[in-house]
């Protein structure tokens, strides 16, 4: 959320979103009339259940804006909101309230509420059932999506999924060529130590070591065997669509699912790009090549779809598809942590740091266009990368979409007639 007053205010005037709610206060004899505290606890528990978000009590939707809560009410205000977090919400929720004054139209300073929901640990039930954010309203979960959730949510309160063990793998399944690349400045320690540091193993219930998500994918040779939806899947379509691609009795150029270790996942989609893609020769000013598309972006891209897709979903594998005008990545699992889709070019954030930290200490091949030395860094420049050099090529900026639990990334391929005149 914003911090400053102004932005806040800007917040309120382009009106409530995924992560962002308004209500007004009413009271009659000193009793808080509304919210009242069913529909209030919906829209807490809502926002829990989603990735997070804030209530701001105290600002009217139509209008929008700034009525504040009288001075003297205000700690009512506030316990009226914990008792309803605490007990009309199961599990219950401890939001945080932070009380902050913002100018209504005619500038005067007004109390307000800003009640911060962080994505639970839980699933919660409120009065209205279990319920979810979809844009700027409530709804019903479908059963599908809640039994989910439930396993989503049961696996992160042990922790981030990458780090959770694989019950039916051992550590004798890790190559110790590809786990060995891993351990850098920490080679001093055996192996066994080494790794479960680096978070590639782990003790189960049972205390036995076994190796973890994250060890898996990077640290065997065909980490689908445990984990058969862990792959990039990329397909190359004739024409600007899937229908009218279909309309040729060769629909698909080409099509490959890029298994294996994470590392050659990337590097795999990554060549099937280059491979696939279109380069005109300019020859104005002696030959010069004109590809489709920037080869570090699409990299950047491939990892961080690679890198921060939840691998929790299973069947749901990352898709890369090649159109005659575009590409189109998507990545399984919602934003984190509230991240809005405004937020991926300013704001760092990872579902699963230990992958994210064993692909920060693998070398890129050779082949590969970045300037980068490792596969991944996290200093948050991937984003940024992306949409910079993807606009200078193609003139066209990125979009980021979310549809459901998926992200999906477009990049616009150059226009080739023009940049070969």
């Amino acid at each position: 959320m914003s911090d400053t007053a102004a932005e806040f205010l800007r917040k309120i005037q382009l009106g409530e979103d995924s992560f962002l709610e308004f209500k007004e206060v009413f009271l009659a004899g000193g009793r808080i009339k509304g919210p009242g505290r069913d529909h209030l606890a919906d829209e807490l528990a809502a926002f829990a259940n989603s990735s997070g978000g804030v209530v701001v009590l105290g600002v009217s939707d139509e209008p929008r804006a700034v009525t504040g809560i009288s001075l003297e009410h205000l700690d009512a205000v506030e316990r009226y909101v914990s008792e309803i977090a605490s007990d009309s919400i199961k599990p219950s929720l401890v939001p945080l309230i932070e009380k902050l004054e913002l100018p209504d139209a005619e500038g005067r300073m007004r109390p307000v509420l800003k009640v911060e929901v962080p994505c639970g640990l839980f699933v919660h039930q409120s009065p209205g059932g279990y319920l979810h954010r979809v844009g700027s309203s409530k709804r019903q979960m479908e059963p599908a999506v809640l039994a989910r959730l439930f396993e989503q949510r049961s696996q992160s309160r042990v922790g981030q999924f990458d780090r959770q063990v694989v019950a039916q793998a051992s550590v004798d399944d890790l190559d110790a060529r590809l786990v060995d690349r891993f351990r850098g400045e920490i080679a001093g320690d055996d192996r066994t130590t080494a790794l479960s540091k680096l978070d590639m193993i782990r003790e189960d219930d049972e205390g036995v070591l076994r190796p973890t998500v994250a060890g898996v994918l990077l640290g065997t040779r065909q980490p689908q065997r445990w984990l058969p939806h862990a792959y990039v899947q990329a397909v190359a379509y004739r024409g600007a669509s899937i229908g009218e691609a279909l309309d040729s009795p060769r629909y698909q150029l080409d099509a490959k699912d890029n298994d294996g270790p994470l590392d050659d996942q990337i590097a795999y989609a990554c060549r099937f790009v280059a491979r696939n893609q279109r380069v005109e020769a300019s020859k104005s000013m002696g030959r010069l090549d004109w590809p489709q598309y920037d080869l570090t972006a699409i990299f950047e891209a491939v990892v961080n779809a690679a890198a921060h897709r939840d691998y929790s979903i299973r069947g749901s594998k990352v898709r890369l598809r090649m159109f005659s005008d575009r590409i189109e990545l998507c990545s399984p699992g919602a934003l984190v942590n509230g991240m809005s889709i405004a937020d991926l070019a300013y704001k760092q954030n990872t579902r699963n740091p230990a992958i994210a930290n064993l692909l920060d200490r693998c070398p890129v091949p050779d082949e590969i266009e970045t300037p980068r030395v490792t596969m991944m860094d996290r200093r948050g420049e991937g984003v940024p990368a992306i949409l910079a050099r993807s606009r200078r090529l193609s003139g066209r900026e990125p979009v980021y979409e979310m549809f459901g639990d998926e992200l999906r990334l477009t990049i616009y391929a150059a226009d080739l007639a023009a940049a070969s005149t």
